[in-house]
């Protein structure tokens, strides 16, 4: 019986002292050590909310801990906002007895919306610090942010809860009017601030909307521009200084963190309805569903660059497109679509395409649609003339054409053009009998064009590239995409030799 007290004694005492060392946390105000000691959250637009960024912290000591106080410097009135280990404390700001165990971490996620009126006025940083321990006794780690003024377009919210919106057909969009009376012309987008648009941007008939050289657009999700029958978008984009794109027009999403730079589907599209019409010059379309949309509309488009969109780069219905120069890159479906006939002339573009799907096409011309009844439609093709043009991307088959069997009008044409075309099957069909196809002039396939890097939408070629020397001297235009000389090669970009910072 002796042994059973004291074996009792000594299990009560070792539980007592279990307990207490789990239980004890002794006050921390230093020792601790962090993932960095500064964080910088990328550019955001005033007032519109950053993503989420991590501090982890680390308790290296083997006791457990309790931190007094873990707060923002600027306490409640700040634009930052934190959750740590899961808490959301006062408002996101201020937390009190934060525990850690000995050797353990925890992660504080930090996010911010600003307005550009609270930042630096010569820098336009907006800085705080978050804050561990007590009073006199800090550890910081800084938080920055540049915050940038913008232009902001969006429609009106009436007093019965309803916002304005436009017709199309039977539908209402969300969207609105430009007006010559809001900030300083609404018809008129210059390069002082960048534009952010909410909904689609309406060019009313008879108004025609310019872009100025440098001028820089970014859009909302589900937002673009929307040009009507009798109106005209011009885009008065410039040659940009080397390295830059001063003078480029920029299309893009109102995301600016560099992890969204290149993710498709951001924002709607520009949106070219019939009648309307459309001149673009040294412009930068990114990002978006479908960049350009025209739809039986006229559109000039000359030494642009098309990158990353979730269904198409160029979409025409019926369309009258001319372009040269032109660079498009990566699109769900097709970076370029010729669909129910039209009138369509390129020379010395790129249209590649390796976004990640077996269907994904980079040209493809068409001229019907199926009907109810599984019966094709047929529109005239007037015309799908290439010249000096390379169409690649990482399928088998990269440029598909599609006739109507009842066709009347199809014309079509491919001259000094390097292609991506490997299947024999297809090669049977008249459209694609390359050899004896008088549609067929000086053609290439499935040389390899060398692009300089396509991960970073850089279409530009080497020397080595198989559009060297391709190019039909009758059809061939003085300067490339970037304004150099060119000699004898197809695409829009002449050939030259990778740069080291490559």
């Amino acid at each position: 019986m002796r042994n059973f007290i004291i074996l009792g004694c000594v299990l009560f005492l070792t539980f007592l002292s279990s307990c207490r060392s789990d239980f004890e946390f002794q006050k921390s105000v230093g020792g601790l050590r962090f993932s960095r000691d500064t964080v910088y959250l990328d550019t955001v637009f005033t007032n519109i909310g950053s993503s989420t960024y991590t501090l982890k912290v680390y308790n290296r000591s083997d006791k457990d801990i309790k931190i007094p106080t873990v707060q923002l410097g600027k306490g409640l009135s700040s634009k930052y906002r934190i959750t740590v280990d899961g808490m959301t404390g006062e408002n996101n700001r201020i937390f009190h007895n934060v525990e850690m165990l000995a050797k353990d971490s925890m992660y504080i996620f930090i996010e911010t919306t600003a307005d550009v009126a609270e930042a630096d006025p010569t820098t336009f940083l907006y800085t705080d610090q978050i804050q561990f321990g007590e009073l006199g006794n800090f550890q910081n780690v800084e938080l920055v942010t540049l915050i940038q003024d913008a232009v902001f377009l969006y429609p009106q919210r009436f007093q019965d809860g309803t916002t304005e919106s436009l017709t199309l057909g039977e539908d209402q969009i969300y969207g609105f009017y430009l007006d010559h009376a809001d900030h300083n012309d609404e018809y008129i987008f210059t390069s002082t601030k960048p534009y952010v648009i909410y909904g689609y941007a309406g060019v009313q008939a008879g108004e025609t909307l310019t872009i100025q050289p440098g001028a820089r657009i970014h859009f909302h999700d589900a937002s673009g521009i929307l040009v009507e029958n009798g109106a005209t978008i011009n885009v008065q984009g410039t040659q940009s200084s080397p390295g830059t794109q001063d003078g480029q027009v920029v299309f893009e999403g109102d995301r600016l963190e560099p992890g969204f730079a290149e993710t498709p589907g951001q924002w709607g599209t520009i949106w070219m309805l019939p009648g309307s019409v459309g001149n673009f010059d040294h412009a930068t379309i990114k990002n978006a569903v479908i960049g350009l949309y025209v739809q039986n509309a006229t559109l000039n488009i000359n030494n642009c660059q098309i990158y990353d969109h979730s269904n198409y780069g160029i979409l025409g219905q019926t369309a009258a497109i001319t372009g040269t120069n032109l660079a498009v890159n990566s699109a769900g479906e097709s970076t370029l679509l010729c669909s129910l006939g039209g009138s369509y002339d390129f020379t010395h573009c790129t249209f590649n395409n390796n976004f990640q799907s077996s269907r994904q096409t980079a040209v493809t011309v068409n001229n019907y649609f199926l009907n109810e009844a599984n019966a094709q439609v047929p529109f005239d093709l007037v015309k799908a003339d290439f010249k000096n043009c390379i169409i690649y991307g990482s399928n088998q088959v990269e440029m598909t054409i599609q006739k109507a069997t009842n066709s009347t009008v199809f014309n079509y044409s491919f001259d000094g053009c390097l292609v991506r075309f490997n299947n024999m099957t297809l090669q049977n069909e008249e459209v694609y009998k390359f050899d004896t196809n008088p549609a067929y002039s000086n053609m290439r396939f499935n040389e390899n064009p060398r692009f300089w890097n396509l991960n970073s939408n850089n279409l530009r070629i080497t020397p080595e590239s198989g559009a060297v020397g391709l190019a039909t001297p009758v059809n061939l235009i003085a300067n490339d995409l970037d304004g150099n000389p060119r000699t004898n090669e197809s695409g829009a970009y002449r050939a030259a030799e990778i740069p080291d910072e490559n």
